[in-house]
């Protein structure tokens, strides 16, 4: 399991040119003017992770096979894009396939480069797409609620949850709130996310600087931040022409570009690292000579469910897990050093995976 994470944000921002880098394929056109992207292009990356090489090195694995994380580079959004303005009606329909949306605010200088509202302002940017995905929803719940009227006075239990979710969520819209301010008990966690409702998805804020501006940001990115900490939201400052220049790069000269840049690591790293804490998600490994693989899951994720996403035969037949912590699997030198030194644990369907766990499944076929 990866997850997906929809790129929106005005056109003439970067979307499609930090899509680019983050894919390393040019198949999105990036152009200086709107719609250069007519339909949503989706592109996976592996997810970069030393540990992963770190326990393929020791284990001796033949093949490193990293976790994926699919990227959909949505066509810019415009002012009315609720009411089908500039192909809104398609591009939204696109936005609710994603597990989370990523904003693109253009947070740089440059009068070769127009904006669409003429001025250069992240803050309004970001409240112009909030605004057409909160209209969105409006309009989408109340049409709901209109076709649930005769099942809700039948006494349809389903019908009921939903109606009163949707209340809900038509409460904060008519007050200027996104549908993700609503509290959403446990109990009513499927039903709610089923809604696929466009503003409950979490948001990350990203940033896009000039080369001089990435490694320390700007007056721009400052606001940006202070915005993301007001909603509990996320961000992270990218450069996405450093993202494109170094995607081109063999290793060795990327590394020494960024260095050059006053930049640890590139840009996908820190966006991975957000997208993942914005999802609450984690990795675990499996590892042998055969192969050395990473897997994503949900954080408080069980074994048996964990062990689900490698194949379903797993879960349902699973018996146990054999676990070890990724610490001691280095530091023990492997497998072998682990069990000897009584650090390989196993663990029964009530287990909850941690991060890095280096797991062995047992179960009936």
């Amino acid at each position: 399991m990866g997850f997906r994470m929809g790129i929106v944000g005005l056109p003439n921002v970067g979307k499609s040119t930090l899509f680019n880098a983050l894919t390393r394929t040019a198949a999105a056109q990036a152009a200086n003017f709107p719609f250069c992207t007519i339909e949503p292009n989706v592109g996976e990356v592996a997810v970069p992770d030393a540990r992963l090489d770190r326990l393929a090195a020791i284990a001796k694995s033949k093949q490193v096979v990293p976790t994926r994380m699919t990227f959909v580079d949505i066509a810019g959004l415009v002012k009315g894009a609720s009411r089908g303005e500039g192909l809104g009606n398609q591009f939204l329909a696109n936005i609710r396939e994603c597990d989370a949306i990523a904003h693109v605010l253009r947070c740089f200088e440059d009068d070769d480069i127009t904006h669409v509202d003429g001025r250069v302002d992240p803050v309004a940017d970001a409240q112009t797409i909030e605004t057409e995905l909160m209209l969105a929803d409006l309009e989408s719940v109340e049409r709901r609620l209109t076709n649930i009227v005769r099942k809700v006075r039948g006494g349809d239990k389903e019908a009921v949850q939903q109606e009163r979710l949707l209340t809900a969520a038509q409460a904060a819209l008519e007050q200027g709130r996104p549908a993700r301010s609503v509290p959403v008990d446990d109990e009513d966690g499927k039903a709610w996310r089923m809604l696929q409702l466009l503003t409950a998805k979490p948001i990350l804020y990203v940033c896009n600087v000039s080369e001089d501006d990435a490694a320390t940001g700007n007056a721009l990115t400052e606001r940006v931040r202070q915005m993301a900490v007001a909603e509990g939201a996320a961000e992270v400052v990218i450069s996405a022409r450093i993202e494109e220049e170094i995607a081109q790069l063999p290793a060795d000269e990327a590394a020494e570009f960024l260095a050059e840049m006053g930049l640890e690591e590139p840009g996908l790293d820190r966006l991975i690292r957000a997208g993942y804490a914005l999802l609450g998600l984690q990795t675990y490994f499996t590892v042998g000579p055969k192969e050395a693989r990473a897997w994503t899951i949900p954080a408080g994720t069980r074994a048996p469910q964990a062990a689900g996403v490698i194949h379903g035969d797993f879960e349902r037949g699973f018996i146990r897990s054999e676990t070890i912590a990724y610490d001691d699997f280095v530091a023990l030198g492997g497998e072998a050093g682990a069990k000897e030194a009584g650090k390989m644990r196993v663990e029964g369907k009530g287990y909850e995976v941690k991060d890095g766990d280096v797991l062995h499944f047992l179960f009936n076929a």
